[in-house]
């Protein structure tokens, strides 16, 4: 039936062993060392995303603070215009009400001027107007 012969196994040994000495020279120690590589890499990667996270950090921190500095000085200098306006808009007010009161006081004293004009105009027409009722009186 089945004979073993020596010789072919010991040829089928060593053509065994020079075929795993040649996959292992040619396939796996460059595949390992592809693997090997491939995965320093990734940790290479992996360590620069964990410092960018931390350089991202820091820039958004700096910017919020940019931001945050601007946001003050916005308001700082809106609130200076609005005072500035508000100083204008007084100053404007109180020469309007000053141009106001000298006229008052000129309108006062026009109207001094006629009532003092109208009374002794009236005055110096009392004689006729009393004539003129004595006469009204005798026709009655």
């Amino acid at each position: 039936m089945l004979d073993i012969n020596p010789i072919l196994l010991l040829a089928t040994f060593v053509v065994f062993l020079s075929l795993i000495a040649v996959l292992n020279s040619w396939l796996y120690r460059p595949l390992f060392s592809y693997m090997n590589k491939r995965d320093e890499d990734i940790k290479k990667d992996l360590n620069k995303i964990g410092s960018n996270d931390d350089e991202i950090q820091a820039l958004n921190l700096k910017a919020e603070s940019i931001i945050n500095k601007a946001k003050l000085d916005a308001a700082a200098l809106r609130e200076k215009v609005v005072a500035d306006a508000k100083e204008l808009a007084e100053s404007k007010l109180e020469a309007r009400r000053a141009e106001l009161a000298s006229e008052y006081a000129e309108f006062e004293k026009s109207l001094a001027k006629s009532r003092d004009e109208l009374t002794t105009d009236l005055m110096s027409q009392v004689p006729v107007f009393k004539t003129a009722i004595e006469a009204k009186f005798s026709q009655i």
